[in-house]
């Protein structure tokens, strides 16, 4: 078995890494960028190795430098992660001449199958349905559009080296085949450095399904079933699950099947994944071949019982597979929630910053399921505007797809981050969502579903009971504790009064709270009561509560008259008042926001990529007017209306902070 093996990645894939080789007694190498000289799996590593500027352009996927690494510290073996060099045959060739062994498949495997081009080629030859399209390169936007027009709308532009939703584009039209070819074609330069794009039809109502393959170096292959990854918003993955709601077993083996058969088809080794779109007649169609580990293995590992990772580094190795495929059985359900450095209030724009809070919910076996949190930063890191946005996934399992939801919401409840814009109050709002609990989804699903944004949860009133119930209680605790630290006054002229009105989320509710050495028990105006029991002080962040009998995990600060409450993708202001209290607050006049209709403000922190217009230019609604970067993403920011360019007050190259002007409008 090798000795040491360098991680050419960052992040929370590095880590994952780390943890399976130092189960295995094999010691680590990180490599770093200026960005990244105290990100977390530079401190997990043994070794460290600096590679250049904060750019990946710069460090991470310059092969020379990583070669420079694999020398200086003796690596005998790389384990690439995802993105990046992953799945670069240039840098898998690199160490093969080197004598270095690359976790992952050969060189020419990962041309055949890491172009996604070449892929559709193969698979069509060796008999694998396949969605129409145009495999050829494409010379420029005019031809584009001609071939868009062909295949017939929608059609998908896709980067051919692409990954993780980069350089993907929808167009529904000639203009926007145009617009989204030129954009690909510049995020696959940026993120791949490999500009080629091609075109394929674009199946409305699809479900996103892959399988998960092993293969070793002595002609055996698996497959590890499949995973659900249809929640996506930008072509790139939100919530993943295994298995699937929608697969019956006749289907799972059919698509396991192929995958294999295409897997041996190219000589393939190691832990790959064939991706398929599958429609609502359960046909499917080969997507691609990701010819490296994905982000969303937890799932699988958790239904198989499977280190994927560990077995990428032994068929590396040379070993043969320790199971054949009547051992891997599914058991149970997992859910995996992507947690983003993205505001979800703002279209889910990258946020970067400081984590001045990050707690993660426990790991390990809960009393009906398991949590597992596979992360790469740390309370107090940087979040980076240079690298991809997931600084986190959740996972959790369950007997039962219910249960693994169920396990979900409370992980996420009690998910603490602070500091940034962060994507857990939408994974939150998705676990209680009807059509997601009952499998009902597509990969339009967030389109559909949420059509004009994320605006946060808005509870049932069966949860805003027990929310009003627990903060009344934690009001209760909370105004004992100024009572007894006041010391002016004696307790007796300070008592806590029974009567209270809560008011959240629009509504009001008048109850009484009586309370004993072990709790409270609150009564509504209405007679129904509600037993609450929690250990919490004031001041703690995360109240966790049984309400009525239930687990309610609240994520709490105070305000003044009551409390922010953040739960189940809520995010409520809750007022505790005596019932005087609420008489006059009702008679208080709300301030009204600023009014900065007249102004193109930048959604994100990013850099200025292009200026679409010129002042004075009249601008039509839904036109170009800049085009940001963050996170190796392109966004281009379109007026809202018809108006008139009165001064330009950025331009290309500029670094921005959120809500600085771009321009502004007379």
């Amino acid at each position: 078995m090798f000795k040491k093996i360098l991680i050419a990645n960052r992040g929370e894939i590095a880590c994952r890494v780390i943890k399976s080789a130092r189960k295995m007694g094999i010691k680590t190498v990180a490599v770093y960028s200026d960005a990244d000289r105290n990100a977390l799996h530079v401190q997990m590593a043994d070794e460290a190795v600096h590679i250049g500027p904060p750019p990946a352009a710069q460090s991470y996927i310059v092969i020379d430098k990583i070669m420079d690494a694999i020398r200086s510290t003796g690596a005998e073996a790389v384990h690439p992660g995802y993105g990046f060099l992953s799945e670069n045959m240039n840098f898998a060739a690199a160490l093969e001449r080197e004598g270095v062994v690359f976790v992952g498949p050969p060189s020419p495997a990962i041309e055949a199958m890491g172009d996604k081009i070449t892929s559709k080629k193969i698979a069509m030859e060796a008999g694998v349905s396949t969605v129409p399209g145009y495999m050829g390169l494409i010379a420029d936007a005019d031809e584009a559009v001609q071939i868009s027009q062909k295949v017939g709308y929608p059609v998908m532009i896709k980067a051919s080296a692409g990954g993780g939703g980069k350089g993907m584009r929808i167009a529904w039209n000639d203009a926007e085949a145009r617009e989204g070819f030129q954009s690909s074609k510049n995020e696959a330069a940026a993120s791949f450095g490999d500009d080629r794009i091609f075109i394929e039809k674009f199946v409305t109502q699809p479900r996103h399904i892959e399988i998960q393959v092993l293969a070793d170096k002595h002609g055996n292959c698996v497959y590890l079933h499949e995973r659900e990854c249809s929640i996506q918003r930008r072509n790139q993955k939100v919530i993943e699950e295994a298995p699937s709601p929608f697969l019956d077993e006749a289907t799972r083996k059919a698509m396991g099947e192929q995958a294999c058969a295409l897997a041996k088809a190219v000589g393939y080794t190691s832990a790959g994944t064939v991706e398929f779109i599958v429609d609502g007649n359960r046909n499917f169609y080969f997507l691609e071949m990701n010819t490296r580990l994905q982000v969303e293995h937890p799932v699988t590992e958790l239904i198989t019982g499977v280190d994927l990772v560990e077995q990428m580094i032994r068929v590396a190795n040379g070993e043969p597979l320790p199971f054949r495929q009547e051992d891997l059985k599914i058991n149970g359900w997992a859910m995996e929630s992507r947690l983003y450095a993205e505001d979800p209030y703002r279209n889910f724009l990258p946020s970067i910053g400081r984590l001045t809070r990050y707690r993660p919910p426990v790991e390990g076996p809960t009393a009906t399921g398991i949590v597992r949190n596979d992360t790469g930063v740390y309370e107090g890191g940087e979040i980076s505007m240079y690298y991809d946005p997931m600084i986190a996934k959740l996972c959790t399992w369950g007997p039962t797809r219910a249960d693994a939801i169920q396990e979900m919401r409370l992980a996420l409840d009690t998910f603490e981050v602070e500091g940034i814009g962060h994507n857990l109050p939408f994974c939150s709002t998705v676990m209680d969502h009807p059509r997601f609990t009952s499998g009902n989804i597509t990969t339009a699903f967030i389109a559909e579903e949420f059509p004009d944004g994320f605006q946060g949860a808005v509870l049932d009133a069966v949860t805003l009971r027990r929310v009003a119930a627990a903060a009344a209680a934690m009001n209760r605790v909370a105004e004992i504790r100024r009572t007894r630290i006041s010391g002016t006054l004696d307790n007796h002229t300070r008592r806590v009064g029974d009567d209270w009105v809560v008011t959240l989320q629009g509504e009001s509710h008048s109850l009484t709270i009586h309370a004993d050495h072990d709790g409270s028990t609150v009564t509504f105006a209405d007679g129904q009561t509600l037993r609450v029991e929690s250990d919490w002080t004031p001041g703690q962040p995360l109240a966790r509560l049984t309400v009525g009998g239930d687990p309610l995990v609240i994520k709490t600060a105070k305000i003044p008259m009551g409390f922010r409450m953040r739960l189940r993708g809520a995010d409520l202001k809750v007022h505790v008042q005596t019932p005087r209290q609420r008489e006059l607050a009702g008679l208080m006049l709300e301030k009204a926001p600023p009014d900065t209709s007249k102004y193109l403000l930048c959604p994100m922190p990013g850099l200025v990529v292009k200026i679409a217009v010129s002042e004075g230019d009249e601008v039509q609604e839904g036109q170009a007017l800049a085009t940001v970067e963050a996170m190796k993403m392109e966004n281009i920011l379109k007026a809202e209306r018809k108006g008139v360019v009165k001064k330009i007050k950025a331009s290309a190259g500029a670094s921005l902070k959120v809500d600085d002007v771009i321009m502004e409008f007379e």
